[in-house]
């Protein structure tokens, strides 16, 4: 049995791996991210592999009110650093994040002149970069890795699905091999390696996330987030919603919280986890299962039902 003594194997009482604690002991004080739109594109938007972008997504409902890519860099973290200080007042420091779209789909030319406001600034600590496993080859990660001798940088790839027909389907225009070849080529580096899931896709099961963290358990990288999948106002995947309802899975917060705490019992405990869920302001949704409620609140409710079970992240992992 556990008690309120125990310390897991992440060095501390909770019941699984969290990013607050991994960034606690590597910084020494409490870190807050602040979400960066540099004016990204995609692959998939643009022409370069497709057209149309992931099928479910709309960043205007991911992105807080002082993103815009009409406002410089400095200026979104000025803006970001003034919010959480408002908000918060508790943040020592801070990470910049490059959320919106594939942000390392440029030359790299033009990357360092992008991220450089954020990697010259005292106040910031570290990067953290959002993209795509196609949106990255030997020469960016080779300065990723540099960069990474000098401060934290943290790449954060979208997998979203271990299925080629998933991702096809939904438009990604990557296959889940190109992640695994992302994932191992950053983490060879030395690189802090972050992934990106989405569970409700349309045509998967809850057999198939079950039979996938296998797979996922396998990946080389150090952290990781998960998402329920959320129906988002004038995305194409509303459209395919609305016309295949049968298709998709879907999730109560009471069956979503039974279902990533089963998820959460096998998955491997050296992964941090960053989020269990994600949150979109309810004007932004086409389907609402979940009412108005906080992701502090799914977190609560998480860790409630660990504790009942006397449970921890990794306590059913099997190499």
């Amino acid at each position: 049995m556990c008690d309120s003594t125990t310390r897991f194997p992440w060095g501390d009482n909770r019941r699984f791996n969290s990013y607050k604690r991994f960034l606690g002991a590597r910084f020494g004080t409490r870190i807050q991210k602040l979400t960066i739109d540099a004016g990204f594109s995609c692959p998939n938007r643009d022409g370069t592999v497709g057209r149309g972008g992931c099928t479910y997504c709309l960043n205007d409902a991911f992105n807080p009110s002082y993103c815009s890519p009409l406002k410089s860099v400095s200026q979104q973290l000025d803006e970001g650093i003034e919010f959480h200080q408002n908000r918060y007042r508790r943040a020592g420091a801070y990470l910049a994040y490059f959320q919106a779209f594939s942000n390392t789909h440029a030359p790299l030319s033009d990357l360092k002149q992008i991220y450089a406001p954020a990697i010259n600034r005292p106040d910031i600590k570290g990067i953290v970069i959002g993209t795509r496993p196609d949106c990255v080859d030997n020469e960016k990660l080779d300065y990723f890795a540099e960069l990474s001798r000098k401060m934290f940088v943290s790449i954060e790839y979208g997998i979203e699905s271990c299925s080629d027909l998933t991702l096809k389907r939904i438009n990604r225009g990557h296959t889940f091999a190109q992640a695994v070849t992302a994932v191992s080529e950053t983490q060879k580096r030395g690189i802090h390696t972050g992934t990106h899931f989405i569970f409700g896709l349309p045509g998967e099961s809850v057999e198939d996330w079950m039979n996938a963290i296998h797979i996922i358990n396998m990946l080389p990288i150090n952290s990781i987030k998960f998402h329920q999948l959320q129906i988002i106002k004038g995305t194409a995947m509303e459209q395919e919603y609305q016309s295949k309802q049968a298709d998709f899975h879907h999730f109560t917060m009471d069956s979503y919280i039974s279902f990533i705490t089963d998820f959460t019992e096998k998955l491997n405990p050296e992964f941090v986890i960053e989020r269990f869920a994600g949150e979109v302001p309810p004007r932004f949704l086409s389907v609402n299962n979940w009412g108005t409620q906080r992701y502090d609140v799914v977190l609560n409710k998480i860790e409630q039902l660990l504790e009942e079970r006397d449970s921890w992240q990794g306590k059913y992992f099997q190499k």
